[in-house]
């Protein structure tokens, strides 16, 4: 334990915040005073080095170097910045955005500062902002990389650090998207390679000596991603749709209010409870739409107006879930999932793009249903591992979705997932609809009439201790399921191996004869195992609602097998 309490004290002696110096301190005072508690928590603090992994860095904020904090916040970016000036040989142009996290502010201007006293120009954005703005800040000023200091629907403990690559150092259809191999590897070992953080040049002298600077942009710049946004609106979409909207605390309700008002929508009652951004995220259990409750306040804010669509944002925005009218649920409301949303879209995008040589794209934990959409419209579809670092990649993309309530619906303004332009676009749908008396639940029985009933659904696995989740794919491994809901398994698939298709990833994909799949793979970015369930059965073009609902209901209950065998299988 001396070798670890004396490793934290040089820790705490090179750590540039009074703050987590004075915890990471206080905490070795515990373990020498025989606390046998604070000397697990030390030894978690100091089992590693926070590493990049989707598209950047994520953990919970605190002291140590396997926690979210400045010393390595600017490990991160002396790192950044040195791959960058390797990359092009020159200074590189570097945008930076945060929300309102705790810690958010300081760890953005601490990147700002690394990259000006190296040499580089960094652009500061002047508020808390959605990460979309960033991702569109990338493209539109033509920056080498872009940094979002943000957690997304992380609880409120948890920060991160999103990575973009752009301008000189990516020019092909990832272009301002998100990091992917060997980007992220190769800034990993940057990072590595810096010294002491005290060492790191930061001030101004620095920066004047290098020739770097450092400004704050204007407000022309959320200016000009609204006009962008707006393209995916029709002219004069005047609409008396009453929509209610929640950004969940966090940094996207007066975008997505802007846009759609500047659309026409006149009509939008942000839920009062979760208007203003908060980085403890209050009123939920955690920020994310979701999880259940996340939704409770803007129930009972729609119930009060009388909406006729919901609109939820995750702190960020670049999710966006909705929910309509459903007058058989408790609520009197029915969430559409992440898949239904993105058949609703890709069947709009589709029917738009028909012939036009556009493409679709999804992560293969998506429903298949958006496979079968750009076939019958005669597109191109690609699968994509999970993630929006990959779906942004696809060349000649239109649309592209992720079943956790991500979609790109303006692949040519932000290379990413964005839920405000998502948010926009299903609300000119649901008026669209209304207009001609129909509404979104009429849309999605048209969607199972022509292409079957694709029914998803999940099982998600939290665990405190990670092994469990590594033995458990090795049970999988080891012993695979041979039947799944009373259907015999026909195809398995390590993901691990890559393809052609597909490079690896640590997953398992299993499909019956009756063209069930569940596909399970450790999550990214939380400590999970996830199982993702699909079930297909076919319905009559001429179905009426009573034949829809019964092939929904085999359909689901095809899930809940489905969901009993791998949970059985996978030994959680």
């Amino acid at each position: 334990m001396s070798a670890l309490t004396q490793e934290a004290r040089a820790w705490a002696a090179d750590d540039p915040d009074e703050v987590t110096t004075a915890e990471l301190l206080a905490a070795v005072e515990r373990v020498e005073a025989g606390d046998d508690e604070a000397a697990a928590d030390l030894a978690d603090r100091f089992s590693g080095m926070l590493q990049f992994g989707t598209a950047g860095l994520r953990g919970a904020i605190g002291a140590g170097p396997m926690r979210m904090n400045r010393a390595v916040v600017i490990r991160a970016a002396a790192g950044l910045s040195t791959f960058l000036h390797e990359r092009l040989g020159e200074a590189p142009l570097v945008v930076i955005g945060f929300d309102a996290r705790h810690g958010s502010t300081q760890f953005a201007q601490d990147t700002a500062d690394v990259v000006a006293a190296a040499g580089g120009r960094a652009l500061l954005l002047p508020q808390a902002w959605p990460t979309p703005v960033l991702a569109f800040a990338v493209r539109h000023l033509g920056a080498d990389a872009g940094v979002m200091v943000t957690a997304s629907h992380n609880p409120p403990q948890d920060n991160g650090y999103k990575v973009y690559l752009g301008g000189r150092v990516v020019t092909d259809a990832g272009r301002g998207a998100q990091i992917v191999p060997p980007y992220d590897v190769e800034i990993a070992a940057a990072i590595e390679r810096v010294g002491a953080v005290a060492d790191v040049p930061r001030s101004t002298d620095d920066a004047a000596r290098t020739g770097g600077s450092q400004e704050v942009l204007s407000s022309t710049i959320l200016d000009d991603y609204v006009t962008r946004a707006l393209r995916v609106a029709p002219d004069g979409c005047a609409t008396d749709l009453t929509v209610v909207l929640t950004p969940l605390h966090g940094v996207g309700g007066a975008l997505v209010e802007r846009v759609l008002r500047e659309a026409g929508f006149e009509d939008v009652t942000v839920v009062a409870e979760q208007a203003e951004p908060d980085p403890e995220f209050p009123t939920v259990a955690f920020p994310n739409p979701e999880e259940p409750g996340a939704l409770d306040l803007a129930y009972a804010t729609a119930a009060r107006v009388g909406a006729d669509l919901i609109i939820a944002n995750d702190p960020d925005a670049d999710r966006c879930s909705i929910a309509m009218p459903d007058p058989t649920a408790p609520t009197g409301w029915r969430q559409l999932t992440g898949d239904e949303v993105g058949s609703l879209l890709g069947e709009r995008i589709a029917s738009a793009s028909a012939g036009a040589g556009a493409t679709l794209a999804s992560s293969i934990v998506s429903s298949r249903l958006l496979a079968a959409i750009a076939t019958a419209h005669g597109l191109e579809y690609r699968a994509t591992l999970t993630g929006f670092k990959w779906i942004a990649r696809v060349p000649g993309l239109d649309f592209g979705y992720e079943e956790a309530i991500g979609y790109c619906v303006d692949p040519g303004g932000v290379r990413d997932k964005d839920g405000v332009t998502a948010a926009l676009l299903l609300a000119v749908h649901a008026a669209q609809l209304a207009s001609i008396g129909r509404t979104l639940a009429d849309a999605l029985d048209d969607i199972a009439r022509s292409y079957g009933v694709y029914a998803t659904g999940q099982l998600s696995v939290r665990v405190s201790d990670l092994s469990l989740i590594g033995a458990a794919m090795d049970r999988l491994r080891n012993a695979p399921p041979t039947t799944l809901a009373g259907s015999a398994v026909e195809k398995v698939v390590d993901l691990a191996t890559g393809s052609e298709e597909l490079p690896p990833t640590d997953g398992l994909l299993y499909e019956t004869a009756d063209r069930s799949r569940v596909i399970v793979r450790p999550s990214g970015t939380e400590p999970k195992l996830k199982c993702y369930l699909e079930a297909i059965v076919d319905v009559e073009h001429d179905a009426d609602g009573a034949r829809l609902a019964e092939v929904r209901a085999q359909a689901a209950e095809r899930l809940a097998a489905l969901r009993t065998d791998i949970a059985a299988a996978a030994g959680v």
